[in-house]
């Protein structure tokens, strides 16, 4: 037995129905018109959701001068595939983090305080008290070793270059080193 969902547009309900369906058959497939909006604008992420519920997929395209029927993809157990890079990337992101700094529902982009400008706080931190220094110094002094490279880049503009080899705090790194520093949270 194949049980097919159609409607005219896609939304929870029409997922939520067509799941129930699988108390019925295990051939279960939602058919939702070609013009359909979210079909239009999120096609990979639908197919995606779909094929992750286990349900099959059928496009309707009822033109005047054509019309027709297309399977886009079979009910069958949906096994993602892993992005080892992606994966690979977030484990090291979080592993470095000190602390969770971001609060929950948080939209603003400054909301979320990444391992990179934790590091580079606490570079800022040692220049307010120390200046000027050198990444070598610095290193020694907060076990950074990369703080040549920040400095160097200077990402954020926090740093002004003294000298060769030495760095101290810019203004600007000042002013924004206390609107960070009420966000960091600090795990000893």
């Amino acid at each position: 037995m194949i049980i097919i969902e159609l409607k005219l547009t896609l939304n929870i309900t029409l997922l939520l129905q067509a799941v129930e369906r699988f108390t019925l058959s295990d051939n279960v497939y939602i058919a939702i018109p070609k013009q359909a909006t979210i079909y239009k604008n999120k096609q990979k992420q639908l197919k995606k959701l779909i094929a992750r519920l286990g349900l099959g997929l059928i496009i309707v395209d009822i033109q005047k001068t054509q019309q027709y029927v297309e399977i886009i993809n079979d009910p069958k157990d949906y096994i993602p595939k892993k992005n080892k890079r992606k994966q690979k990337a977030l484990l090291k992101e979080f592993n470095s983090r000190q602390g969770d700094t971001q609060k929950g529902g948080s939209t603003n982009k400054n909301a979320g305080l990444t391992a990179y400008r934790q590091r580079a706080i606490r570079i800022a931190e040692y220049l307010l008290q120390s200046s000027p220094a050198s990444g070598a110094s610095i290193n020694k002094a907060i076990d950074e070793p990369q703080a040549t490279q920040f400095l160097y880049n200077n990402h954020y503009g926090w740093f002004d270059k003294v000298q060769r080899g030495l760095y101290t705090l810019s203004e600007k790194g000042k002013a924004e080193l206390i609107d960070w520093q009420e966000k960091k949270i600090v795990i000893n």
